[in-house]
């Protein structure tokens, strides 16, 4: 078993690359809506909310803010880890790199481009109406970059541009969708077994029964690929 996490820049085509890489290798794909579905199934409905905010010093003030953030972080840290258990898994997330760090089977990869690109794709999304086009992709990849900074900092206390934290960084202005699927494919399959003898794998994380049946759930999978 494999598991591969992708973080991604807000229009550097990350999401398409992690689900060709999972079509291709026969892994599950698992997505924000992934993680909200396990988490709604433990009573947190607030997912979107929650996944969104940015921590403040007012909210750090407030002890019943803070107590829910702190069991929604909870949830979602061990619902990466229960993805990650459950194996042979393409997992596009923020934080998934930092929680599942140290792991010799995990291959932490970032998708980058730069940002007159990245504006230049969301302003292509079919989905996006405004009188200036241009302007409002500028203003929703701009504010996304600051959303996924915030959090993964606040959170993790890991600088989310880096690249120390990544085995792969892969820059989509210069190399293509196709061919950076090609490149993660090839680096997974360079995990083998015999290079993890003695190393800590995902198949050592321990998972609580009941979150292991809500990613079965969530993959429709019932046969755990670790190991």
């Amino acid at each position: 078993m494999s598991v591969i996490t992708i973080s991604n820049e807000r229009g550097s085509q990350g999401s398409l690359i992690g689900e060709t890489v999972a079509r291709t290798l026969g892994y599950h794909l698992a997505n924000q809506t992934t993680v909200e579905t396990m988490l709604k199934d433990y009573g947190l409905v607030e997912f979107h909310e929650e996944y969104r905010s940015i921590p403040g010093f007012w909210d750090r003030l407030d002890a019943d803010k803070q107590e829910r953030r702190d069991t929604f972080l909870s949830m979602l840290n061990k619902s990466l880890l229960a993805l990650a258990r459950h194996g042979n898994v393409v997992i596009v997330s923020r934080g998934g790199f930092a929680v599942l760090a140290g792991l010799a089977d995990v291959l932490n990869v970032r998708i980058q481009a730069p940002l007159g690109l990245r504006i230049e794709r969301t302003e292509e999304v079919p989905t996006l109406v405004a009188p200036n086009p241009e302007e409002a992709a500028g203003v929703i990849v701009k504010d996304y970059d600051q959303l996924q900074k915030s959090f993964v900092e606040s959170v993790y206390g890991i600088p989310w541009d880096t690249s120390k934290s990544f085995d792969l960084v892969i820059d989509t202005g210069k190399i293509a969708p196709d061919l950076a699927s090609s490149l993660i494919v090839q680096a997974v399959n360079a995990l083998k077994t015999p290079q993890l003898k003695g190393a800590a794998i995902a198949a050592d994380l321990e998972v609580d029964k009941v979150l292991a049946s809500t990613v079965q759930g969530a993959l429709k999978c019932e046969v755990s690929h670790a190991g």
